[in-house]
């Protein structure tokens, strides 16, 4: 029968549970699964002492608080396997009892004794092991977890403010909000609370090996995010959010559109007297939003889009994503907005490239431009019908390029441009060189036919050498035979004496 060394007792238990039960709780991870990882750490340990072979068995019972090890020998007169046999000298001096040989001998290991069972080297190594298993699950916990909460608006406090960085603790977890993602006109202060957008999660960051959670508060997500918590249309699905373009801090443009008829989704988003919409606003540190009703039409999408400016008309070329906007005098200021913000807002908005005209802008004599224009070219722009700077700029190419040369064209037009403080209208340009390559085709069409057709002009002498010199190759006079020489020179004389007679 078998016997076993005596089980010392252990006081208090409850340590052992509330230790595994706040490790669980602090790292994120599973009763059970902590279980097995200690389980395997003293299997590691029983193998590294007692050798591969050895018979064990390990008990862990975190409920109960009981950590046991049992490791199991058989008794025998001369030991040939040192892993699982023990001699009856070994036992006696252990126990104090002598046993049979082939009974087997039952040695227990519990907390109480591992430091003297496996020696603190072993122990030690083990915890260090326990610490790695721990810290590799809890890794796979957070990414796992976080991965899926991409997109997600996060609320979290800030404990550390770093010149790029500034560290956020959710959950316990830490985040990081990099410089290039905040809202450049706000101050973040330690202890505030935040919300921001996860919109990246990396596998490993920084010296703790913890994945980097990156957040946002500077992306057009975040404020779709924000929208869809304040508008419960926007979060059943009833207003769609079409584009956002944004530039942090500063200004925003959100186009909205609504899938049903009765909610106006312009009003929808801004709410009894604006409550909505400031809500937002003040998140997002007073940053100015145009709420836009999306539309297909392309040229009505545009003239909202400069809102509050009205325009007078636009003009669009969907092939190269290029309009221009006619835009009335005391609304050019409102359209352009301040640096410029409002009308590149709203071609990221409406995907298309913006030039901006103004309407009736005050027009120019052409006159007052004699002194670049020159004599001979301002005459033939006036018989052309051409009397103003506006209508040099609108005119057609082809009737241009009969007076003067591109190179000319475009430098009186950027002088008048920038007399009319005006951008250059590529379409303008691009039917200018359309046209030019149209009329020098044609030419050289024509110039061939007449030259098939009629024929060719006297010509100077030297013309003539010099296409006898390019057409003909050179000839040695010391290759060429008697004969031939006497032919040559018997022409020569008598062209001489015919000239003569002549």
């Amino acid at each position: 029968m078998a016997r076993t060394k005596a089980k010392p007792k252990v006081d208090n238990k409850k340590l052992i549970i509330d230790a595994f039960a706040e490790m669980a709780r602090e790292k994120s991870i599973d009763r059970d699964l902590l279980q097995g990882i200690v389980e395997e750490t003293l299997k590691m340990m029983v193998r590294k002492k007692y050798g591969e072979n050895a018979n064990f068995d390990c008990i862990v019972n975190m409920d109960k608080g009981d950590i046991e090890i049992y490791l199991t020998k058989e008794v025998v007169e001369e030991i040939e396997d040192p892993e699982t046999q023990i001699s009856q000298e070994l036992v006696l001096e252990e126990t104090g009892e002598e046993m049979e040989i082939g009974e087997e001998f039952i040695q227990e290991i519990t907390l109480e004794n591992i430091a003297d069972s496996f020696g603190r080297r072993l122990v030690a190594q083990a915890i260090q092991n326990l610490n790695q298993r721990i810290r590799d699950v809890e890794k796979d916990n957070i990414y796992e977890e976080y991965a899926k909460r991409v997109g997600e608006v996060i609320i979290g406090e800030i404990y550390q403010v770093r010149p790029n960085n500034i560290l956020v603790m959710h959950n316990k977890v830490e985040m990081r909000l990099p410089r290039e993602e905040q809202i450049p006109t706000e101050r973040l202060k330690k202890n505030q609370q935040i919300k921001a957008i996860l919109k990246e999660v990396r596998r490993s960051g920084g010296a703790t090996g913890l994945p980097d959670l990156i957040l946002s508060r500077s992306d057009d997500s975040f404020m779709a995010r924000l929208f869809e918590q304040e508008i419960p249309e926007i979060y059943d699905g009833i207003i769609e959010i079409r584009s956002i373009a944004r530039e942090p801090g500063e200004r925003a443009k959100v186009a909205v559109t609504s899938f049903d008829e009765r909610v106006d989704p312009v009003g929808a988003c801004v709410g009894m007297k604006g409550i909505r919409i400031h809500a937002i606003v003040r998140e997002l540190s007073n940053e100015n939003i145009d709420i836009i009703e999306y539309t297909d039409d392309v040229r009505l999408f545009i003239a909202r889009a400069l809102s509050p400016a009205k325009v007078r008309d636009v003009q669009v070329d969907p092939e190269n994503r290029q309009a221009t906007v006619i835009v009335p005098d005391d609304q050019v200021s409102l359209a352009i907005g301040r640096n410029g913000v409002n009308v590149r807002l709203a071609s990221k908005l409406a995907g298309y490239s913006l030039s901006l005209v103004k309407e009736g802008a005050e027009d120019i004599e052409l006159i007052e431009f004699k002194d670049e224009i020159g004599k001979e070219l301002y005459d033939g722009l006036i018989a052309a019908g051409i009397d103003t700077a506006r209508e040099f700029l609108e005119a057609d190419p082809q009737v241009l390029l009969q007076l003067a040369s591109r190179e000319r064209i475009m430098q009186l037009r950027t002088v008048m441009h920038e007399e009319f403080e005006e951008r250059e209208d590529p379409r303008w340009v691009r039917q200018l060189d359309e046209t030019e390559a149209g009329e020098s085709a044609q030419e050289a069409t024509a110039t061939t036919a007449q030259n098939a057709a009629e024929p060719s002009a006297p010509r100077s002498e030297e013309d003539l050498f010099a296409a006898y010199a390019e057409d003909t190759p050179l000839v040695d006079d010391s290759m060429m035979s008697d004969d031939e020489t006497e032919d040559q020179t018997a022409d020569e004389t008598g062209a001489d004496e015919a000239q003569q007679e002549d």
